[in-house]
């Protein structure tokens, strides 16, 4: 058995609605084969279950997958569930997965992940597991489980970040992970905010720097009157001896830019202890600082924008002795409990046994051996491992104050005021101190305190988004015909709302109508770049098929989904090899909008018909047909519909009738001529009612919107030379064929000349159908081929084009193939006689309109 490749969904996707992997694994001769039938296979299976369960309870808890074992299971779900239980065994509470058979041998494995290097290195854990099963041949799990765990204290989320990130969704804002970092986006566009643990983007650079420097810190807090433990900079021994002789013992030294309590020694009774801690920080520290040692206790205060939010107590790591352990040997048994971590991933750390350790039970006349009498408990003067009990409902209004004064003074909007005194309900001017200032708390201690709890996270993202929206109006556009007209006009209508928007198309990102980037941007990653720009208040994404499939979504829910048509289209590829699997793959979008939004759906088409019954959202129905049976039925359940009637745009509910505009009024239906794009303005129009904009609004929108370079390139986009038609055209399937070549009928002309190609990528019988469906209505045709063959050779397309066309009983003297697109228009206008119209279904058309420019063709878009 072996793994072919693996693919990572960041997020929704056509497998599953939370981040997966796919694995493709080849099971070589053992596809057919149940592990029964395997020598010894199951009896070493059991075995390590057994010991999996022991690390972790509830895998298996009713023996079930065992039964499944002994009465004969296979491979791939052997291995899909050995994914999932060492997920469970390192802490990842996950437990999605499936696998599916492709072809004989050839399977593939659905499992849900938390961590993406932990979902990678999982599969290939469980991989070679299995195969020393098969081979009956020794393997170590715990080396491999502990690989895992090392993976996870690098990629594992702190505890403050993950709050953060829950509070988020919570309020229903969107999260974007950033890089391999703990760096997200909370939010999409002008209003989202950065955040890395406890900092944002409102965290200043400067401050950050005072912040980090403790005796900086020190002077700009005693500038402003706030109390203080006097304190200065060190260079050597007698530096310190001087300063301790000036103030009095105890005494404290510290690294002058440390962090997290790291190099603390606090607590210095005599010149020994203080020239032996300024010798063990020296060697690590080149900056150190020495303050006043203030008797009291240690509060930590959280200041979130001004407001103060959570204070909590810090108790110093203790132990207890026995009367028959050592002190290192209590320490270990301490740490051995399940709230403590080796860093900020847990709600305690680990007591660290470290020079600064050893050094201070020598100050207590104690070592790591000693053996600590029965009861007695030890304080370890350590900033970290400690305990923390809630304080909130006890600090007295003076101290808020001082504290509030405390980050304005050093300028920051998220920190954590470390203040030492004897009681926090009382000031801190009658002998109390600020200690120092935290820039990025870390937050855990008062979610997770011994006593008492308070949701810091919650009032940061509070505070965050306050006064401003939590997301953007978003709209997902999808089908198989009409997307990007369709995207392009809800984006115009937004544009005259007032909105900023951002956009995606199948010529290009777009921001506030500028085009940042050319071609296909329809995937996840396109998406991202809209979602991400800082300018932008509202975000229209087509979102094409092959990106649905190879990479899923990139946000998480929708506002609005629009679902144009689903027809034939691209069968045969990514294991999409009927209409039904397409129609599953677009549903994608369906299912992914907020529960308050709406799904726009053709109620003329069966196949988008055939979904709604895995859509949760609010309906808007479109159709061509008032009494459209679908449509009604909506109405009636409070939804909107959206149909033609007597050539009017019609918007209905269940209490109200809205004749919005006479379809011949419609920019891009060419008066009423192109009856898709008739359709494609239903769609736009719904979308637009679905986010709530103004009537009038989208009135003006679909009067204003043309099908031209400029506003829909590449689009039935008209152009007339010396009184010969040219109509440029992305079609590229049946359908997207059979609507333009239906509107020209309704166009006066002479002689139809077509320039037809087709994508590689399509079935022998789709692209035999579009060359039959072109010789059924060109008089003239030359068949071109694109550049990208999309796995075909060059000539194999235009060859069963030319044989579906001769299908039609078409004259096959009429008929030309020259491959490239250029000259096939070239030579279609030197055909082309005053009256006649030439249509070219274009791969590219830059290249096609430098052609037209250079003949100095005046522009005939809408005066038909």
């Amino acid at each position: 058995m072996k793994i072919i490749n693996f693919r990572i969904f960041n997020g929704r996707n056509i497998y599953c609605h939370k981040k997966c992997i796919k694995l493709n694994l080849d099971l070589e001769e053992y596809s057919k084969i149940p592990s029964k039938d395997i020598y010894n296979f199951n009896e070493k299976l059991i075995c390590m279950l057994q010991k999996i369960n022991t690390h972790r309870s509830g895998i298996d808890e009713h023996r079930e997958f065992i039964k499944r074992l002994i009465e004969g299971t296979y491979l791939a779900n052997i291995t899909e569930y050995i994914i999932i239980a060492l997920q469970n065994m390192i802490g990842s509470d996950i437990s999605y997965g499936k696998n599916h058979e492709i072809s004989v041998n050839h399977h593939y494995i659905i499992y849900q992940y938390e961590y993406k290097s932990i979902g990678i290195e999982v599969a290939n854990i469980a991989v070679d597991f299995v195969n020393s099963l098969i081979k009956n041949e020794l393997f170590d799990l715990d080396i491999g489980v502990d690989k895992l765990k090392e993976i996870l204290m690098c990629e594992q989320l702190g505890v403050s970040t993950f709050n953060i990130c829950n509070e988020a969704k919570k309020r229903g804002i969107p999260i974007i992970k950033i890089g391999e970092e703990s760096m997200f986006q909370l939010g999409y566009g002008k209003y989202s905010k950065f955040i890395q643990a406890t900092m944002g983007n409102d965290t200043s650079a400067i401050s950050l720097g005072i912040a980090q420097d403790k005796l900086l810190t020190k002077q700009v807090l005693s500038m402003n009157s706030l109390p203080v433990s006097n304190g200065m900079r060190v260079t050597s021994v007698s530096d310190c001896i001087s300063f301790a002789l000036d103030i009095g013992y105890p005494v404290v030294l510290k690294p002058q830019f440390g962090n997290k309590g790291k190099g603390v020694i606090g607590n210095i009774e005599h010149e020994k202890q203080l020239s032996d801690a300024y010798g063990l920080l020296a060697k690590k520290y080149e900056d150190i600082i020495i303050e006043e040692y203030i008797i009291g206790k240690d509060y930590r205060v959280c200041s979130v924008y001004g407001d103060i939010v959570a204070v909590s107590e810090t108790i110093h790591p203790y132990i207890i002795g026995d009367g028959i352990t050592s002190i290192e040997e209590l320490i270990k048994k301490t740490n051995e409990g399940s709230r403590r971590g080796d860093d900020y991933e847990k709600d305690l750390i680990m007591i660290k046994i470290d020079e600064g350790l050893v050094e201070y039970l020598k100050q207590k006349n104690f070592s790591l051996e000693f053996i600590l009498p029965e009861k007695e408990k030890l304080y370890l003067n350590l900033s970290t491992g400690g305990l923390s009990i809630d304080c909130t409902d006890l600090i007295c209004d003076e101290n808020i104050e001082i504290c509030k004064r405390a980050a304005s003074a050093i300028g920051m909007d998220i920190c954590e005021i470390h203040v030492r005194c004897i009681d926090i309900s009382k000031s801190l001017n009658e002998g109390g101190v600020i200690i120092d200032l935290n820039a990025a708390p870390e937050i855990r201690v008062y979610h997770n305190p011994c006593i008492g709890t308070h949701n810091v996270a919650g009032h940061i993202v509070d505070k965050l988004f306050k006064d401003i929206p939590k997301s953007i109006p978003l709209v997902a556009v999808t089908g198989t015909n009409g997307k990007t007209t369709t995207t392009r006009l809800i984006a115009h209508i937004l544009s005259i709302s007032g909105y900023t928007v951002g956009m995606t198309t199948s010529s290009g990102i777009y921001i506030d109508g500028k085009c940042v980037f050319k071609g296909d941007t329809t995937g996840p990653k396109s998406a991202l770049t809209v979602l991400m720009n800082r300018s932008i208040d509202a975000a229209v994404l087509e979102t094409a098929r092959g990106g649905i499939i190879r990479g899923g979504l990139a946000y998480d829910l929708a506002n609005v989904a629009v679902i144009t048509n689903i027809t034939e289209d691209h069968l045969g590829i990514d294991g999409v090899d009927t209409i039904e699997d397409l129609a599953k793959v677009k549903a994608l979008v369906g299912e992914a909008v907020k529960i308050d939004g709406y799904v726009v759906i053709n109620g003329d088409d069966n196949m988008s018909i055939s979904i709604l019954p895995r859509l949760k959202s609010r309906l808007i129905v479109f159709s061509s047909y008032r009494n459209n049976e679908v449509m009604i039925a909506n109405i009636k359940k409070g939804g909107y519909g959206i149909y033609v009637d007597e050539g009017n745009l019609i918007i209905q509910t269940s209490t109200n009738s809205e004749k919005l505009i006479n379809v011949k009024n419609i920019g891009i239906t060419l008066k009423g001529i192109l009856k898709y794009n008739i359709k494609n303005a239903m769609a736009a129009c719904a979308a637009a009612v679905g986010l709530g904009i103004d009537y009038d609004v989208i009135r003006q929108g679909l009067k204003t919107f043309y099908c031209n370079k400029e506003q829909n390139p590449g689009r039935f986009n008209i152009y007339l030379l010396n009184n010969v038609t040219v109509i440029l055209d992305y079609g590229h399937n049946i359908e997207g064929y059979k609507v333009v070549l239906d509107a020209v009928k309704d166009i006066k002309h002479n002689k139809l000349i077509g320039v037809i190609g087709v994508p590689g990528d399509r079935s022998d019988s789709h692209i035999l159908n579009m060359g039959k469906c072109a010789g059924e209505n060109f008089d003239y045709i030359l068949i071109k081929e694109n550049k990208d063959g999309r796995g075909r050779l060059k000539g194999q397309v235009a060859d069963l084009l030319e044989k579906g066309v001769l299908k039609s009983n078409f004259n096959i003297i009429n008929i030309k193939k020259i491959l490239e697109e250029k000259e096939a228009f070239k030579m279609a206008l030197d055909i082309a006689k005053p009256g006649d119209i030439v249509i070219v279904f274009f791969e590219k058309d830059e290249p096609l309109l430098e052609i037209i420019r250079s003949k100095s063709i005046s522009k005939c878009e809408t005066k038909l």
